[in-house]
């Protein structure tokens, strides 16, 4: 099992009071999974997706990854297994402004330390996959919302990560865009066998979905394979 969650509570204190955003989830996910994290606004998504992803730590339960506890590690530690076994896309993109389209991607695998050579080789390779190399030399303010999405997720994909977490992927984008990203986030899960993991309302993405969680007020209400 890739990730496993048992009993994971997350409270965020708000002024007097204290938020029960994830309240008591146990849940799996396998290796090669296209899976979908689903529920209305504030029901516990994104909270969720940031346990998941290491972005985040639980106030309870535990968080086991392939295997090994990592409810409670240290930051730097967390931030270890992010680099080299996790991607992430987000849905403003976060990509970084004074850097061309090649040298976002390329990014990733500069904290990782690949040498020159190797990470533009690596990074030309995905965006190919990615339909993309037309664009490689423009900065983010030159491109479409839908190219932006598509070099977030060769980016999230450059550094071959075990798995990807995609928080509202499609939420910026015109209908005819989404259905693209989509469709190169389901070749990408098939080509590269990444496990993808979305906190989505997108209905399209849901029914592609091999999984499908339903959150309702932090809880699970239906888990279905």
């Amino acid at each position: 099992m890739l990730i496993e969650l048992h009993g994971v509570k997350k409270d965020y204190p708000l002024g007097k009071t204290t938020v029960h955003a994830i309240r008591g989830i146990s849940l799996s996910i396998e290796e090669g999974e296209f899976s979908v994290i689903a529920g209305p606004s504030g029901s516990g998504k994104t909270t969720l997706l940031n346990l998941m992803g290491l972005l985040d730590y639980p106030t309870e339960g535990k968080i086991l990854f392939e295997g090994t506890d990592v409810s409670g590690i240290r930051d730097s530690e967390a931030t270890r297994i992010r680099k080299t076994r996790i991607g992430f896309i987000f849905q403003s993109f976060n990509l970084i402004p004074v850097l061309t389209a090649l040298e976002n991607v390329e990014l990733p695998l500069i904290l990782k330390g690949i040498s020159s050579k190797e990470r533009r080789k690596k990074a030309i390779k995905i965006m190919e996959e990615a339909n993309i190399m037309d664009i490689a030399e423009h900065k983010p303010d030159e491109l479409s919302g839908g190219q932006r999405q598509r070099v977030a997720i060769a980016r999230a994909l450059v550094g071959d990560p075990d798995i990807v977490f995609a928080d509202e992927p499609t939420a910026n984008l015109d209908s005819e865009t989404g259905l693209q990203i989509i469709r190169l986030m389901e070749e990408m899960n098939r080509i590269e066998e990444v496990t993808f993991v979305f906190s989505t309302h997108d209905r399209r993405i849901i029914s592609l979905a091999k999984r499908k969680v339903e959150l309702r007020d932090g809880k699970i209400v239906n888990n279905v394979i």
